[in-house]
């Protein structure tokens, strides 16, 4: 399987502190996944400020766990919310977001016994 996520910035900002990075790790298990129902949520209701509230939430945690793709969808989700686009053009990009971040929870998970 090849990996979905970088933790050099876990690293980094942990100074290698192994608690510190499985705090984190275990935080994102839990918590990415109800943002993103969140984010879904508004997409299929069309409240633009909460997709954008929830999303904008999600930008810094994506970029720290090396989720390159899906930071870049989540950006084009926020822009999303701003031109208060239709569903259709953005649901591929929420559907992609959120099966990035589920194969690397699932990763995690394995790879870190959470």
């Amino acid at each position: 399987m090849a990996i979905k996520y970088n933790l050099a910035k876990v690293y980094a900002l942990s100074d290698n502190d192994p608690d510190f990075v499985n705090e984190i790790l275990n935080l994102f298990v839990t918590e990415v996944p109800e943002d993103l129902a969140q984010i879904g949520a508004g997409i299929k209701s069309k409240d633009y400020k909460q997709t954008y509230a929830f999303a904008h939430k999600l930008k810094p945690t994506l970029d720290l766990l090396g989720l390159n793709v899906a930071f870049e969808e989540i950006l084009q989700i926020e822009a999303w919310t701003k031109t208060e686009g239709k569903k259709k053009e953005i649901i591929e990009t929420y559907k992609s977001v959120k099966s990035q971040v589920k194969d690397a929870i699932k990763e995690l998970k394995k790879d870190f016994d959470l």
